[in-house]
């Protein structure tokens, strides 16, 4: 057991978690100040994100040794141009709604607003993901018979673009978090479902839940604690108001380049797309 910790990690840490982190407890004879946000000068992207990837949170599903975290994912990363246009969204959206923090690295949104290179670099330099099914917990016995099952199901994949066309606020399950999020709903939606229901068929194999019955496919960009969802759609809509008069196809694009598959601290690549196709 030992062995496959050290190969997948701990099940019950992963940054893929749809919940809030965890407060630390303390004695209660101890008092705390809490500190504020750190200086935009600390966030030096080379080693911010680095130092994330170890972070802990607690999952929407308990921890139960054996069991080890299953995320099936679209790799998506954004391109320069894109990100200085996602920025200004942001910070508008931020100056309406204070409380929004970046999605994984979980910091005030707001603190980064102050920085357009840090912006770009800690809010939108790192990979995000388009989900093709839920992310649930598995067990050690599993593992093989899921990613060669996937590899056989997804092998087959031509490229294709992916348009994001809207913004859109979600809350999760428990309602603990909201997140802002840019929605796929025209070009690659189909591609994107028709791969959606061949992870739903390996699932049921395993007797794992399956993906939401009508799909949506997106990458969420920043959080917020509780259900702020109201106030969030209320902030972009207004935004959109400011920009009516402009003509867009999608806020960006990008091309379909392959399907990812982590189980604990694990990645596998189940598909991928050779550059030039």
């Amino acid at each position: 057991m030992e062995a496959l910790k050290s190969c997948y990690g701990d099940g019950s840490s992963d940054s893929d978690s749809e919940s809030a982190p965890s407060a630390p407890t303390s004695s209660p004879s101890a008092v705390f100040t809490p500190l504020p946000p750190p200086p935009i000068s600390l966030l030096d992207p080379s080693t911010f994100l680095d130092m994330q990837i170890g972070q802990t949170r607690v999952r929407s599903f308990p921890h139960v040794d054996g069991n080890y975290a299953l995320h099936v994912y679209i790799p998506i990363n954004i391109s320069s141009p894109t990100k200085k246009e996602l920025s200004a969204f942001l910070k508008k959206v931020s100056s309406r709604v204070p409380n929004l923090n970046v999605v994984d690295v979980d910091v005030p949104l707001n603190i980064l607003c102050q920085n357009d290179e840090k912006l770009e670099q800690v809010a939108l330099g790192r990979e995000f993901h388009i989900s093709l099914g839920r992310t649930v917990p598995i067990r050690v016995h599993q593992i093989d018979s899921v990613i060669s099952m996937l590899k056989q199901k997804l092998h087959i994949q031509r490229q294709y673009w992916i348009d994001f066309n809207k913004w859109e606020v979600f809350v999760n399950d428990d309602h603990t978090r909201t997140f802002l999020s840019v929605e796929v709903v025209q070009r690659g939606f189909i591609e994107i479902t028709n791969q959606i229901e061949a992870v739903n068929t390996i699932y049921r194999l395993h007797n794992l839940p399956e993906f939401y019955k009508d799909p949506r496919p997106h990458i969420s960009l920043a959080w917020a604690l509780g259900d702020i969802g109201h106030s969030l759609k209320k902030a972009i809509d207004e935004e959109m108001k400011c920009t009516a008069g402009k003509s867009f196809k999608s806020i960006f694009s990008c091309k379909f380049k392959g399907v990812e598959c982590k189980i604990g601290k694990k990645a596998y690549a189940i598909c991928k797309i050779p550059d030039g196709q």
